[in-house]
């Protein structure tokens, strides 16, 4: 949807019209997304960070091209392979090959925009003050398009899909400013809206979601049928997470429908509900609704108490807050409330260690966040959402309990706080005042810095979580929140049409720990990286080298060794593998300890025959595990050898934990900050 920035009667100027410059601009745009998510498929890092920065050059001149600003065209990035023959010609003289050696002829400039046609003018939504009965019907669409998202957020969480929850959790949040601008009379770009649900792809590839069941049985075997289905599509496409999580859960209502048929109990709440599905007959009573009252009530009373802070008994927190290390923005600071316990709170930490009564402090104010988040929702009318951090309130009680019992808990299993997804910024134009070009740069690399620093925060705070370090978990989350609040302050002035407010980078040194969350504890990663002037075999020339590696790894021993080997990469004494191969460890098995401190793992590199022809030998490598006992990882770049003689070829290799075998991989950073001056 486009938004015109005149009144009716005035012209459009945000057409994009074939042959014009914003045309090849948006062609080339969604040739590098394609691209970009190909290179990301196949674990192409290189590629796909240079085709990202192709799409951020290429968003930031069609901003500026809707805009009516101008873009050379010379600084266009050029066409990139996107795996697939193009359904259309490229109108951009970038992609034609010249015809003769003679200097290609000017192209002449593109026509004016067309007048829009009475279907065009169904999709442009003036807001000027004069016609404010579009305004509220724009509005109207608005809230109904961000509720779409929310319930598919709240849906794709049901299903165990946390990254596509998050991902519609964004895109809901991009409505906040537009709407608050509508109810202000300014105008508001709808293009950089998400579009509506029903109209992109997931939704056009969506099973239509079955009839009304008759009776609980018939409910249970559509979802599990659907979750069997989806699970049969993920293995199709190749995506093995997703097919283990369906397949769980199609076991879970397998299990349930055996439980119902014998009559024993269902718990239906822990049974995830598929996208569309009605509610299992019998489950829809009023009684949920009276008991999700009385929690709310809970809530409040709950969320208005002051939470204690981990360590501030003694102000350990406070002095290790004055260090230039940690410090966070002083714009974020403000005085601190002391804490103060009711008697019954004091009675129940009596008795209880340093340790667990730092993890309960914790742990109550992460519950404390939950129960505020659940108010909020219920006070937008979200109660889909309400209920869902209610919950998660409600799952961290047990733990509560435990750590009130002196007892030691995982804190890796608590969950993140609520909301700390960054919000987008949603242009709003205002009639009055304009930010200047210059401007506008400004506030997108001030925004750009901070939700990087905010990512960064909540990085490590997960990671010091893991670790079951409250103090450092804590100490990150502040800095996150810094940078959340210094982001809205960003928003906020920008909806103003102000000057990116004042700032300045601080030099920052802070301890930060290396883990590989993504990996197991009972997983070690080998990646051949690439080799590096390989020796050919006799018979062979340089140039026709196809080469590859394999190995062994003689765990959990010799006769049961895990062997792997590289695809062939043809025609090339530098070939670039990038694979990864996953093995199967146990990190406290004494032999697996030895082969760590002595063995290593051995490489082999050969020349893949042709017909009727042997493999040939290119030379060995030994690669050393012995510092993954002190880090998480190891990169090395060893020699290849032909018995104990150096062939002046290499080979790059990594080996990853999850965690070091001993102690933790602690390392170092030091980097600039951002930090806000100005408040408004």
């Amino acid at each position: 949807v486009v938004v015109s920035t005149r009144c009716p009667g005035q012209g459009v100027s945000n057409l994009s019209v074939p042959g014009s410059l914003q045309h090849t601009v948006e062609e080339r745009l969604a040739m590098y997304r394609t691209a970009a998510a190909l290179a990301k498929t196949s674990g192409e890092s290189s590629k796909a960070r240079r085709y990202d920065r192709g799409l951020k050059t290429l968003e930031a001149m069609l901003v500026s091209l809707k805009n009516g600003r101008k873009v050379d065209e010379a600084d266009i990035p050029p066409p990139v392979a996107t795996g697939a023959p193009p359904t259309a010609p490229m109108t951009s003289p970038t992609t034609a090959p010249p015809t003769a050696p003679t200097a290609p002829p000017r192209r002449p400039p593109p026509p004016p925009p067309p007048r829009p046609t009475t279907a065009q003018a169904e999709h442009l939504v003036c807001l000027c003050p004069c016609v404010p009965a579009v305004g509220g019907a724009t509005k109207a669409m608005l809230c109904d398009r961000q509720r779409e998202y929310k319930m598919a957020a709240i849906k794709a969480k049901q299903q165990g899909d946390l990254e596509q929850a998050k991902l519609y959790y964004r895109s809901s949040k991009k409505f906040d400013t537009a709407m608050e601008a509508l109810e202000t009379g300014h105008e508001v770009d709808l293009s950089s809206l998400p579009p509506p649900l029903s109209a992109g792809p997931a939704s056009s590839a969506a099973p239509a979601p079955p009839s009304q069941p008759r009776d609980v049985l018939e409910a249970l075997e559509q979802r599990r049928d659907r979750y069997q289905e989806a699970c049969a599509q993920a293995k199709a496409s190749g995506d093995e997470r997703k097919a283990r999580m369906h397949e769980r859960i199609a076991k879970q209502y397998q299990s349930a429908i055996r439980a119902h048929k014998a009559g024993r109990p269902v718990n239906y709440e822990e049974l995830p509900v598929p996208p569309g599905f009605p509610p299992i007959p019998g489950q829809e009573g009023a009684g949920a609704e009276q008991g999700f009252a009385v929690v709310l009530e809970a809530a409040n009373k709950l969320a208005t108490e002051e939470p204690v802070e981990p360590g501030d008994e003694d102000g350990e927190n406070e002095e290790k807050l004055k260090k230039p290390v940690l410090a966070v923005p002083p714009m974020t600071q403000g005085p601190k409330k002391s804490p103060s316990l009711s008697p019954d709170k004091t009675k129940q930490r009596e008795g209880v260690s340093a340790a667990a009564l730092q993890q309960l402090d914790f742990m109550e104010g992460r519950r404390s966040q939950y129960m505020k988040a659940a108010l909020q929702a219920k006070q937008k009318n979200d109660l889909d959402t309400a209920r869902t951090m209610l919950r998660t309130a409600k799952g961290l009680e047990t733990l509560i309990e435990a750590a009130k019992a002196g007892k030691h808990v995982d804190i890796s299993k608590v969950p993140s706080p609520p909301g700390d997804e960054d919000e987008d910024f949603i242009l709003v134009h205002h009639s009055d005042v304009q930010v200047s070009e210059r401007g506008e740069q400004v506030y997108s690399q001030l925004a750009k810095i901070l939700k990087e620093q905010y990512e960064k925060c909540m990085n490590f705070s997960k990671q010091f979580t893991h670790l079951g370090n409250i103090t450092e978990t804590t100490k990150f989350e502040k800095m996150a929140e810094s940078c959340k609040k210094s982001l809205e302050i960003l928003k906020l002035s920008q909806s103003k049409g102000l000057e990116p407010p004042k700032h300045h980078f601080e030099e920052r040194t802070y301890h930060t720990v290396r883990i590989f969350p993504d990996l197991s504890s009972t997983e070690m990663v080998v990646v051949i990286v690439k080799g590096m002037n390989l020796p050919a075999p006799s018979g062979v020339a340089t140039n026709d080298l196809d080469a590859y590696v394999k190995f062994d790894f003689p765990y959990p021993s010799t006769e049961q060794a895990q062997k792997h080997r590289t695809q062939v990469i043809k025609n090339s004494n530098s070939p670039e593998f990038n694979q990864n191969f996953t093995l199967s460890i146990n990190r406290n098995h004494r032999g697996f300890r030895r082969l760590i401190q002595s063995k290593g793992i051995k490489l082999e590199l050969l020349h893949k025959g042709g017909f009727l022809r042997s493999d040939k030998p290119i030379g060995t490598a030994q690669i050393k595990l012995e510092k993954l006992e002190k880090e998480s990882e190891v990169r090395e770049i060893v020699e290849v050898m032909d018995g104990r003689k150096p062939t002046g070829g290499r080979v790059e290799v990594r080996v990853r934990l999850r965690e070091p075998l001993s102690g933790q991989d602690l390392q170092n950073t030091t980097e600039r900050w951002l930090v806000l001056d100005q408040i408004i």
